[in-house]
């Protein structure tokens, strides 16, 4: 018997039931018959239906496991957003930061730069200043020694021995 006689059959024995007194939409049916008819049915049922079933509870698995992967893959990546955007953060403060010490170290360079040109300046002028002392103490001595040589009596007797332009005038040495 096929599915589709057995259903008959079920709506036969639906028809044939006797009704319930004053209750004319209710029928007294033959329980273990249709209990038979279903289990006839249960076992005729078509292979079709049977992997529809099977189709339908692996579908159901299937979006079940979906979901959750979907679910894991979703929080990854948020988890992996958040990473990079920390990255981010982290790769901009350090950039920041980078300019910061350039710009500091640009600033003192420049101080260092000035401070050193004043610094040179101030030896060269130190050593100007120490050169035209010791000139004039040079010269000084110069006009001593010739005043020396003109009014010693002791070399007096020898001061044609030494020639008073001896002594150069522009280039404070001995000739």
């Amino acid at each position: 018997m096929n599915v589709d006689e057995i259903l008959e059959e079920m709506e036969d024995l639906i028809d044939k039931s006797p009704s319930l007194p004053f209750i004319s939409h209710k029928k007294l049916i033959d329980s273990e018959r249709l209990g038979e008819l279903i289990n006839d049915m249960r076992l005729n049922m078509p292979q079709e239906l049977k992997e529809a079933k099977k189709i339908e509870f692996d579908c159901q698995r299937i979006l079940n496991e979906a979901k959750i992967n979907a679910e894991s893959i979703i929080r990854k990546a948020e988890e992996r957003a958040k990473q990079l955007c920390s990255q981010e953060a982290i790769i901009a403060e350090a950039k920041k930061k980078a300019v910061d010490i350039l710009q500091k170290a640009q600033a003192s360079a420049g101080t260092i730069q000035k401070q050193a040109v004043l610094s040179v300046a101030k030896m060269l002028n130190d050593a100007e200043a120490a050169h035209q002392r010791s000139l004039s103490t040079i010269k000084q001595t110069k006009e001593k020694l010739q005043h020396t040589l003109k009014n010693s009596p002791v070399l007096g007797a020898n001061a044609k021995k030494y020639n008073p332009d001896m002594f150069d005038d522009d280039s404070n040495s001995f000739r």
